[in-house]
């Protein structure tokens, strides 16, 4: 079989199956089997590919086709311009996320500030924030130590010197005691929110927060009134940012920026910032 001929068998399997953008998810596993990038592969058609590549491909179809992650599938995903290992333990980066890492780093930080990625996951927002500002000290928390061997093995993998904590939100016996910036990616889906095909094969554990989908911001910033840090980042739906802005204000909180998903607030006694 030519790279021509599995394209239009793939990418048909993949339509009929419904599965969102059926020739892009072709080219990258093609990509990914024989280590050649989208150029090459687009031209040459006539190619033939061994018939070790094209049982690797099949069972890769076989999976996509019932709409499991195509990250799950290639082990991988890219974030923040880099590449991250994943597994079914974590979620699949979503590029909405890195706007955070862009208010991040408009945040006047002293030198060496103290960073905690709260829900830590895969870490790609704890070790992007230690490969953007490494005179950070960072810390990745996470309440799942499989989440946590998976963000063990991306910080070896990039060379990112990030602590890692086990412990539910920022109640662990080690989270540091003064801290400058929170950044929060919860579970924010409402309990019984219809999600898509692909994110059934994700944790629910780290997609659903409670009825509003806020319950575990709820008990952040509960913690929060006693940590006091200077600066929250928190990412969630659209129409929850009224009830969570609202929630921050409770735990003395004001929302300074708003942009896309993501959220900053600031402690409301602390002076402000221009950001």
């Amino acid at each position: 079989m030519d790279i021509q001929t599995y394209l239009k068998q793939a990418t048909r399997t993949f339509t009929d199956a419904s599965v969102d953008s059926a020739r892009l998810d072709c080219l990258i596993l093609l990509e990914d089997a024989l280590g050649k990038d989208r150029a090459w592969i687009l031209a040459h058609p006539e190619y033939e590919l061994p018939d070790m590549i094209i049982d690797e491909l099949n069972k890769k179809v076989t999976q996509r086709k019932i709409h499991i992650p195509l990250a799950y599938i290639r082990g991988q995903s890219e974030f923040y311009g880099k590449t991250f290992y994943v597994n079914e333990h974590v979620l699949e980066p979503r590029p909405e996320t890195e706007t955070m890492l862009t208010l991040l780093l408009e945040l006047p930080l002293q030198d060496t500030p103290t960073i905690v990625d709260v829900g830590t996951g895969s870490g790609v927002l704890a070790i992007s924030s230690k490969l953007e500002l490494p005179a950070a000290h960072v810390f990745g928390i996470d309440i799942d130590p499989a989440c946590l061997e998976v963000s063990q093995c991306n910080a070896k993998t990039l060379h990112a010197d990030v602590a890692w904590l086990e412990g539910d939100l920022l109640k662990t016996a080690t989270t540091p005691t003064e801290i400058d910036v929170v950044l929060a990616n919860l579970p924010y889906v409402p309990d019984g929110f219809p999600i898509n095909t692909a994110a059934e094969h994700e944790p629910r554990l780290a997609i659903f927060g409670g009825p509003d989908g806020l319950e575990l911001y709820r008990q952040m910033f509960d913690q929060l009134q006693i940590i006091k840090a200077p600066y929250v980042l928190t990412e969630a739906l659209y129409d929850q940012h009224t009830d969570l802005a609202a929630i921050a204000t409770d735990a003395g909180y004001k929302l300074t920026k708003q942009q896309d998903l993501i959220q900053l607030f600031e402690l409301a006694n602390q002076t402000p910032t221009n950001i």
